[in-house]
């Protein structure tokens, strides 16, 4: 092995150790549940994370004007598609986040060239995908963004499509991993893609109950004006019972694969069922699972990932609430 192939392989592992560090400090969540994958996996959804991350720290900056976030947004992904040299948003980038008060994002945007010299090393299909996913995620996140208010999205519609530019395409491109990772998926999964979307939806609709609460007191809301939480409620517990059928659509063979769907899906349902007891939309209640709470389903997904009938079980007992509220409003 000469010296030049020698160098490339360091910087490579340097490149993976980095990501793998970044994640644990931009999301304790994500940091648990990505390692659940496959190695050949673990890397490329951590790389997707960690794009769509940047994504978010432009998005979600305060301190930035509308039309900035979509000139480091349209340069972020001229970036990610190699049309210009990834300093050209680097630099701008960091000079308007330069007040940013989140540290570990800061060094995330300093280390961009890191993130896309990991992605390069994917298969064509791959980055192919991702690129997609991160480019309808940015271009979706700022059409929304202008569009944000106190009284909230115009309808169940455009609820539906922020859902999607958020987390719908993310379960598009995880199926597409999957499929190129596992063949056996790849034919269960034909002709039932609408389920990754909704598996999707159900995550970043979660979130937004959840949080619905705090941004109310800042002044935006992201829920429909015109829904009630109760039917935004049976809205989401009909793509978690689809989100379940998309488990159950992965093979027992592939542990980690279920476990890490298992995982983020079982922590929804959970949140969601407490969100169920609040009555009124600026109620306090907290609804923030505790960390013992995550750690224990953690050690059951384990157990339970690859054993459908557990799963059920698991959802019939978890959803109680959520189940009694969609028969009351359907």
């Amino acid at each position: 092995m000469n010296s030049a192939d020698q160098h490339l392989i360091e910087r490579q592992k340097s490149d993976l150790a980095y990501q793998k560090a970044i994640l644990g400090s931009v999301s304790r969540t994500f940091a648990l549940t990505i390692p659940l994958l496959p190695s050949e996996m673990e890397v490329v959804v951590g790389n997707t994370y960690l794009l769509c991350r940047i994504v978010d720290t432009i998005e979600d900056a305060a301190e930035l004007l509308p039309n900035t976030k979509q000139e480091l947004s349209a340069l972020f992904i001229e970036a990610v598609l190699g049309s210009i040299p990834v300093t050209l948003f680097v630099e701008p980038c960091l000079d308007a986040l330069k007040a940013h008060s989140n540290v570990d994002e800061l060094d995330l945007i300093s280390h961009t060239p890191t993130v896309l010299r990991i992605l390069h090393t994917f298969p064509n299909e791959d980055q192919a995908a991702i690129s997609r996913c991160v480019s309808i995620m940015s271009e979706g996140m700022s059409y929304f963004h202008n569009r944000q208010s106190a009284v909230g999205l115009k309808d169940l519609g455009e609820f539906e499509k922020y859902c999607y530019v958020v987390a719908g395409v993310v379960g598009e491109l995880l199926t597409t991993i999957f499929s190129n990772y596992s063949p056996e998926f790849a034919k269960r999964i034909k002709g039932h893609e609408k389920l990754a979307i909704d598996f999707g939806q159900a995550l970043q609709m979660t979130n937004i109950l959840k949080d619905s609460p705090e941004d109310r007191a800042r002044g935006v809301s992201w829920m429909p004006a015109d829904i009630t939480q109760e039917s935004l409620l049976s809205i989401a517990y009909k793509k978690l019972q689809n989100s379940l059928a998309y488990i159950f659509l992965i093979p027992k063979t592939e542990k980690g694969m279920r476990q890490f769907c298992f995982l983020a899906f079982g922590l929804a349902v959970m949140t969601l069922e407490k969100i169920a007891t609040r009555k009124e939309l600026d109620d306090q209640a907290p609804t923030k699972l505790s960390r013992n709470t995550v750690w224990l389903f953690y050690g059951f997904t384990k157990i339970a990932a690859c054993n459908d009938l557990m799963l059920k079980i698991f959802f019939h007992i978890a959803s109680q609430k959520l189940r009694k509220n969609t028969v009351l409003h359907s």
